[in-house]
């Protein structure tokens, strides 16, 4: 399967795009192992003639097509990792890995961004720079940005632009918002130590899994005591595991959650407050508490003028453009936006289930119009960035 040539013909282009989710989601890979994946990736690209970065990663590929090589330098970003999740929705094109499933239309992702990957290629004469196609491993683990940064491969890009699926959105609907638009993510664990003990005899130990309960209702404490309601603050206890038979009262307990924040401020607060609450009922009951904290992506947190520019951009593909609210989903693409400007964007595709869901589904019509966006939207900002440059080298001094 793959185009020889790069090809502007609409129906062999959307065909083949089609050929590429399907050939994905029936073979998809988990975070930081998308080897073959990245292998499929990096020949679709070179049957279409679009050069490959020689940076070191273990997964992911990143593409480039120049054009005028001094012009400036831009980015469009997929993530290409699956989840593992057993598929529940029925086709010919259905997992064929157990226990692993593109649940989030990481192949939707990159075979729109392929497809606008091909389409620049075709148009690349007349490119005002470069675009960097950067197809991301380990979006789901919260940390493949950093890989991607780590390598180098960003280097000089000046603008960058991402996109999410949304099945809850009909084909055709644009989603964009300047400013933040996902929650900050961090994961925590809770090391919990008391005193093992007969079951009929609970005075003669430290009861852990009491102390464990008593800190899940707690935390819920600082949401709705400790945090203004007008802020947005999620802590969800997802794990408890203690103790193994129906008559012991075990020596330790374990728990573990996520943490969702809109405002960076907020964010930093929340680890010590947890620390706090795990201190007062541990030391209350004479137990041991330990939290060990894994800081995940920041917030996506858009660009306004990229954010205008991708939603005129969007206006004139035909889009019907929506204003979308923050979600207290995370997303890695912040990692980016720390040091490059950009905009994350997200596109209807008429599904039944939402993401993660193990029906979860998309409408495949959503894929072409996508590709043509952002090779229009690669496109267009080069040609902003370049009359820029041009307008500033003209100022006086």
């Amino acid at each position: 399967m793959g185009l020889n040539i790069v090809t502007d013909n609409k129906n062999e282009l959307e065909n083949h795009l089609i050929d590429v989710r399907r050939n994905l989601h029936n073979e998809p890979e988990l975070s930081n192992q998308e080897v073959e994946t990245t292998k499929k990736i990096r020949q679709w690209l070179e049957n279409a003639g679009i050069a490959i970065l020689d940076v070191p990663l273990a997964t992911g590929v990143i593409g480039e097509v120049i054009g005028e090589p001094d012009g400036p330098v831009i980015a469009i970003r997929a993530d290409i990792d699956a989840l593992p999740i057993h598929e529940e929705a029925v086709s010919p094109f259905q997992s064929s890995i157990p226990g692993v499933m593109h649940a989030c239309g990481h192949d939707f992702h990159t075979a729109v961004i392929i497809g606008a990957a091909y389409l620049l290629k075709n148009r690349q004469s007349r490119i005002k720079g470069t675009v960097r196609i950067v197809f991301q491993p380990a979006e789901e683990t919260g940390h493949g940005a950093k890989s991607i940064i780590a390598s180098g491969g960003l280097e000089g890009v000046e603008t960058i632009f991402g996109l999410h699926n949304d099945p809850l959105s009909e084909v055709g609907v644009f989603g964009v918002k300047d400013g933040v638009l996902t929650a900050g993510v961090d994961r925590f664990e809770i090391n919990i130590k008391g005193k093992g003990s007969h079951a009929a005899r609970p005075h003669e130990g430290i009861d852990p899994i009491v102390i464990a309960a008593e800190i899940i209702t707690r935390l819920q404490s600082i949401v709705s005591r400790q945090t203004k309601p007008s802020e947005s603050v999620v802590i969800s206890v997802t794990q408890m595991h203690g103790g193994n038979t129906w008559n012991v009262i075990p020596e330790t307990a374990y728990l573990e959650g996520t943490v969702r924040t809109l405002k960076e401020e907020i964010r930093q607060t929340i680890q010590g407050k947890i620390e706090r609450v795990i201190k007062g009922i541990t030391d209350t009951y004479g137990a041991e508490g330990e939290l060990v904290w894994h800081a995940g992506p920041p917030s996506v947190n858009n660009d306004s003028d990229w954010t205008n520019f991708a939603r005129h951009i969007a206006e004139s593909n035909g889009y019907k453009v929506v204003e979308v609210e923050p979600t207290s989903g995370g997303e890695d693409f912040a990692f980016y936006q720390q040091s490059i400007r950009g905009a994350f964007v997200n596109i209807g595709v008429s599904g039944e289930y939402g993401l993660h869901h193990p029906k979860y589904t998309l409408n495949e019509e959503a894929i072409l119009p996508a590709a043509y966006y952002f090779a229009d939207l690669a496109e267009q900002a080069l040609n902003k960035l370049y009359v820029d440059a041009i307008a500033k080298d003209f100022e006086p001094s």
